[in-house]
C-alpha cells in the first residue's frame, strides 16, 4: 500500500471525507446546535480539540499498549473511556474559564463524548492503518471539516429563518434537506483525492 502524505489526509478529511457530509457521523449535535453561527463555531472548536487529542491518545494507547499485550479487542471500550475522560476535562476547563460558552453549549458539550464522529475517527485511524502523523492530520482535519459543515449549516439556517418554508419541512426536515444538498456540493471535491 502506498503511503499517503499526512497533508493529503488532512485536506481530504475536511472536504472529500468530511465526517458529516460523507460519512454522516455526528449528526445529532450537528442538527441541534446549528441554528446560530457563534454557538456552532464554539462547538466546532471543542469537537476539533477533542478529535485531535483523543485521536493522538487513542493511537498511542492502541499501538503501544493494546497491540503489544494482545488486547486489540478492547479498543472500543478503551477508546470510549479515553474520549469520555478527555471530554470531561474539556468541559471542566470551559466551565471554569468560559462560563457563557458553557451555558450556550448546554447539554451538547458533554454529549461530545457520544458524538459518533469522535469514535469514528479513532476507528478509521485503526482500520486504515495510519501512522502517528497521519492519525493526527486525520483527527485535526476531521474536526475542522465537522466545524466547516456545522458553521455553514448555521449560516444557511440563519439566512432562511424568515423564509416561507412549508409547515411540514420546518426544523429538522429542512435541515436534513440542506445537509443533503451540502453533501452533494462536497461530492464535487471527491475526484481530488481518495483516502479510503
Amino acid at each position: 500500500m502506498m503511503e499517503i502524505n499526512p497533508l493529503v489526509i488532512f485536506f481530504a478529511s475536511i472536504f472529500t471525507n468530511n465526517m458529516i457530509l460523507a460519512n454522516f457521523l455526528g449528526m445529532c449535535s450537528f442538527i441541534a446546535i446549528s441554528s446560530e453561527i457563534k454557538t456552532s463555531l464554539s462547538l466546532g472548536q471543542a469537537v476539533t480539540f477533542v478529535l485531535t487529542f483523543t485521536t493522538l491518545l487513542n493511537y498511542l494507547i492502541y499501538h503501544y499498549l493494546l497491540v503489544p499485550l494482545g488486547l486489540e479487542y478492547l479498543r472500543y471500550i478503551v477508546f470510549i473511556i479515553i474520549i469520555a475522560a478527555f471530554v470531561q476535562l474539556v468541559e471542566m476547563i470551559i466551565d471554569r474559564y468560559f462560563p457563557a460558552l458553557y451555558y450556550a453549549l448546554g447539554i451538547f458539550l458533554p454529549l461530545i463524548t457520544v458524538n459518533c464522529a469522535v469514535l469514528g475517527v479513532s476507528l478509521f485511524m485503526i482500520i486504515r492503518d495510519y501512522t502517528l502523523l497521519q492519525s493526527i492530520a486525520f483527527g485535526l482535519g476531521s474536526g475542522l471539516g465537522w466545524t466547516l459543515a456545522i458553521v455553514t449549516m448555521a449560516g444557511i439556517r440563519q439566512k432562511i429563518k424568515n423564509a416561507p418554508i412549508p409547515k411540514g419541512l420546518e426544523g429538522a426536515g429542512i435541515t436534513l434537506i440542506i445537509t443533503g444538498l451540502m453533501a452533494l456540493a462536497f461530492i464535487g471535491f471527491s475526484g481530488i483525492v481518495v483516502i479510503q
